[in-house]
């Protein structure tokens, strides 16, 4: 029955026709944790809209982003293809090689060099789209490259506020230091201008399919919100929380243990409610029952470095790490008469297939060796399998959180990661033990060994980069800096921490432009 809904919906609803072809919504959050929803289990964010559409989606429980960090899982997002074959590893504005000592981490190795901007012979899915006929559109972060190479020059046809940054230059309230995002009014919050520039491109363009790609700056540092907001959280949380210590050192930083922080929490519900504008103009408009909707984000939580915003709990690390609090994702797919009542999949999934996916969805043909990496996700959709695949992330690079240049190779539930500082590996087995506490690397010698060859072999295949040893290296002088975190940044968090969720916390007079006194 349910492939014959498939079919049924692709012949008659799916047709060939511009007014019935499917609309395309994909929303990409920024830094957003797996655990920070509330249908993945978060008793602090609330996130009404993001749940009701994992109720109506495809739930890929097992759904990674292609990186640890921003700029790798977009170009894997727009390309179908792994970092390391597109040769973007890492933030776009990362230092590397020698240039790397300039941020005084006094590292063992020098970072390995990666592309600035997307490269112009790619193929993004938006060329896709649009060489089949859709209106495409984009609004909010880009970070792909600087001026030429912003969105308008990978096949979107309209760019609201994509230029170089990865982070909101001029904060969540106008004015917004962003050259392609013109002010309107002083306090204005970004996620929901971001939302209503896409509302209204829907609205203006709901006669012909369309792709409309909302990439929020949120919810990246810095992180703000209004009084209202931060006070509902700071209330929320139980009396005599704020007296717990709120950090423990991880190998290298601090990391956050609890989801209490009040400003991500007003940060983060505030781009739900964008999100629940947006699709609640797709109702208004006619369009719910002929648009696919993607939710996920582009790597973990950021739980370490940054603004220390959250906990990815009972995952172990975060955005930048290279376990799982790092990669897992929210992964949502909702596709119109099939996931309507919801659906949970356990089959790993990743960045690089929602191109194929998406274009198989809408029955659009690919271009030659344009995607090599990402496999199409339809077969979930029609009640099968996927073959067996490894997956596989390569990180040459230190994360500004305290991860490390390593690469990850998973097949089946067993996960192995290879270190590039010292050749030490790690091998956790996922399904009975997600939280990646116990290194099973030496007892479990033949699948270490034959993970370790396969990802030989992949690094090989992809030409990817590697990270060189630092002829300057000096042990001493890293352990100074790793004292200075234990030592010094620790205790500045917990105090900052308790701050914020004291009762008279304001970080400036007008609460970061939010609070405007207007004539």
């Amino acid at each position: 029955m349910f492939r014959l809904t498939l079919l049924l919906f692709l012949m008659i609803g799916f047709s060939a026709s511009a007014q019935k072809r499917p609309n395309i919504v994909f929303i990409l959050a920024d830094d957003l944790g797996y655990h920070d929803l509330g249908y993945t289990g978060s008793s602090y964010y609330e996130t009404p809209n993001i749940d009701a559409l994992a109720a109506k989606s495809m739930n890929f429980v097992n759904g990674y982003a292609a990186s640890r960090v921003c700029s790798p899982s977009r170009a894997a997002i727009m390309t179908g293809k792994s970092p390391a074959r597109v040769h973007i590893t890492d933030w776009i504005g990362a230092k590397t090689g020698e240039d790397w000592r300039s941020v005084g981490r006094a590292n063992k190795l020098m970072p390995a060099e990666y592309l600035h901007a997307l490269p112009e012979e790619e193929i993004t899915m938006a060329e896709a789209f649009k060489n089949d006929g859709y209106t495409t559109f984009f609004a909010g972060k880009w970070h792909l490259g600087g001026k030429g190479s912003w969105p308008e020059d990978h096949g979107f046809e309209i760019n609201k506020g994509g230029f170089h940054a990865g982070s909101p230059m001029g904060g969540y309230f106008s004015p917004f230091d962003n050259p392609n995002l013109e002010n309107e009014e002083d306090g204005q919050n970004l996620s929901l201008r971001l939302a209503r520039e896409t509302s209204q491109f829907i609205a203006a363009h709901k006669d012909k399919p369309f792709f409309a790609f909302l990439s929020f700056y949120a919810v990246h540092g810095p992180i703000q919100t209004t009084e209202e907001r931060w006070r509902k959280y700071q209330q929320k949380l139980p009396e005599g929380h704020s007296e717990k210590e709120g950090f423990e050192m991880e190998r290298v930083l601090p990391i956050r243990k609890y989801q209490d922080n009040p400003v991500y929490a007003g940060l983060v519900e505030t781009m739900d409610e964008a999100i629940g504008n947006v699709m609640q103009t797709l109702q208004d408009q006619g369009l719910a029952e002929n648009t696919i909707i993607v939710f996920t984000s582009d790597n973990g939580g950021v739980a370490s470095g940054d603004a220390f915003s959250t906990s990815n709990a009972p995952l172990r690390g975060g955005k930048g790490y290279q376990w799982e609090g790092g990669i897992k994702e929210p992964y949502l797919i909702s596709v119109p008469g099939l996931t309507d009542s919801g659906l949970r999949n356990e089959t790993p999934v990743v960045g690089m297939d929602f191109y194929p996916t998406l274009l198989d969805l809408v029955g659009i043909k690919p271009f030659k060796d344009q995607y090599v990496d990402g496999v199409s996700l339809k077969p979930l959709f029609e009640g099968k399998e996927l073959q067996p695949r490894k997956m596989y992330w390569h990180y040459p690079h230190y994360g500004n959180q305290g991860g490390e240049p390593s690469s990850i190779i998973r097949d089946g539930n067993w996960k192995f990661i290879h270190y590039w500082e010292d050749g030490r590996n790690e091998l956790y087995h996922l399904q009975n033990d997600p939280s990646e506490q116990s290194n099973l690397i030496e007892s479990e010698v033949k699948i270490a060994e034959q993970m370790k060859r396969d990802l030989k072999a992949w690094l090989t295949d992809t030409k990817a980069a590697l990270p060189q040893k630092d002829p300057q290296y000096s042990a001493a002088a890293e352990q100074k800096v790793l004292e200075k975190y234990r030592d010094e940044l620790w205790p500045r968090l917990e105090k900052q921490r308790k701050e914020m969720l004291s009762d008279n916390f304001s970080p400036n007079d007008n609460w970061w432009g939010s609070k405007l006194t207007r004539d």
